[in-house]
């Protein structure tokens, strides 16, 4: 094995569980976190985040490998069984696990609990978690070694994984330049408590403003996202929470019983892919490398398949510089193959030019019957 040494800069979801499968392995792994989650209070409290993820199937297998999903389960989270997108009532598409002969299509789980439960499984493995604030002063890569300057302290490894998110200082110290804009709209999360019992299904409607979306949680929870414009959104996020569930009301679909406001948060939509995720090295995972439109939720699932990805290139007896190189090419063209369709779907439902309307709610349609290319699409979504 020609890497043994692993520094990996990013203890969120995507570079926890790369530590825990890179350690799995038989590599040391350092992991830099510049505030480390308290694990033990996250699976244990019972305040819900309203920060949360569609863990598809293939994620499901890699953190149930990583010894968390038991872990998340026993937490709290929600598998759905049914995936529905429509703009008008007559025009649905609906994926159902049925169709494909399984118990559900993913888990809906809150992305404190997930890397909690990647962070309690440190312990077993020859994982060094390292809490720093200090920004990155240098990155060294003679060749052989990759030496991090954090403040006054070096650390050297055989490889450095950048798992430090869309704003990444060890892209950035890099060089590594990134391609993409800010979408026109902001998002909204508005965590709900439904009067209601457990929701399989999760929906997205696509209305002129942009999209609005229902993700139900472990019951009595669910998360409602509204995409719009980013002053529009600031000021439903200022009213007051009865004014603002009677916004809810008046422009989002029925929701399945009555419902209180818990939280609500605002972020902008960005997308960005770097230009390479490789150098010498030095390698980008998760947002790093790539940040998408959160439309279908499928931006940690992309991070999770880049673990996959990466850790089965390291296990081969390949130099490194070839087995990140193929690691790149890889997931290069899967990840801007959803970008290239989360796009697709977001501008094509965001026009309201009279022909393309016809044309999105007649496609809708026909892809609902469209049998074995309808299957095809849901088992590549849900990395069945």
């Amino acid at each position: 094995m020609s890497v043994k040494n692993v520094l990996i800069v990013g203890g969120g979801m995507v570079g926890a569980a790369c530590a825990i499968k890179l350690a799995q392995q038989g590599m040391k792994v350092t992991v830099f976190e510049r505030h480390f989650p308290d694990a033990t209070t996250d699976l244990q409290n019972s305040r819900v985040d309203i920060r949360v993820s569609a863990i598809n199937r293939a994620s499901e297998r890699l953190l149930d490998e990583l010894g968390a999903m038991a872990t998340i389960k026993a937490t709290r989270s929600a598998p759905y069984t049914e995936l529905e997108a429509f703009e008008q009532p007559n025009a649905r598409l609906l994926f159902s696990a049925e169709q494909l002969g399984l118990t559900h299509l993913g888990h809906l789980i809150e992305n404190n609990v997930i890397q909690a439960a990647l962070w309690q499984q440190f312990s077993q493995y020859d994982i060094t978690a390292i809490e720093s604030a200090e920004p990155i002063s240098a990155i060294d890569d003679d060749g052989e070694q990759v030496t991090l300057t954090l403040g006054a302290k070096q650390y050297q490894g055989d490889l450095l994984i950048a798992a430090d998110g869309g704003r990444s200082a060890v892209r950035s110290m890099l060089g590594i330049g990134s391609e993409g804009w800010q979408y026109q709209q902001h998002c909204m999360g508005i965590l709900v408590k439904l009067d209601a019992p457990q929701q399989v299904r999760t929906w997205q409607q696509f209305q002129r403003t942009g999209p609005v979306a229902f993700l139900p949680m472990q019951a009595p929870y669910a998360n409602l996202i509204w995409y719009h414009h980013g002053d529009h959104l600031a000021r439903l996020k200022a009213l007051p929470k009865e004014q603002l569930k009677q916004e809810i009301i008046t422009h989002f679909p029925s929701l399945p019983g009555d419902f209180d406001i818990e939280s609500v948060a605002v972020f902008p939509l960005t997308r960005a892919h770097a230009q390479r995720y490789v150098q010498g090295r030095c390698v980008l995972i998760g947002d790093a490398a790539h940040t998408i439109n959160p439309l279908a939720g499928q931006g940690v699932n992309l991070g999770f398949a880049d673990v996959v990805a990466l850790s089965a290139q390291l296990q081969n007896d390949n130099p490194i510089d070839i087995s990140l190189h193929r690691y790149w090419q890889a997931r290069r063209y899967a990840n801007l193959a959803m970008m290239s369709t989360m796009d697709a779907c977001y501008w094509g439902f965001s026009n309201e030019s009279g022909p393309l309307k016809w044309g999105r709610n007649l496609f809708l349609r026909a892809a609902n019957q469209a049998g074995p290319i309808k299957d095809w699409v849901l088992k590549y979504a849900i990395g069945h």
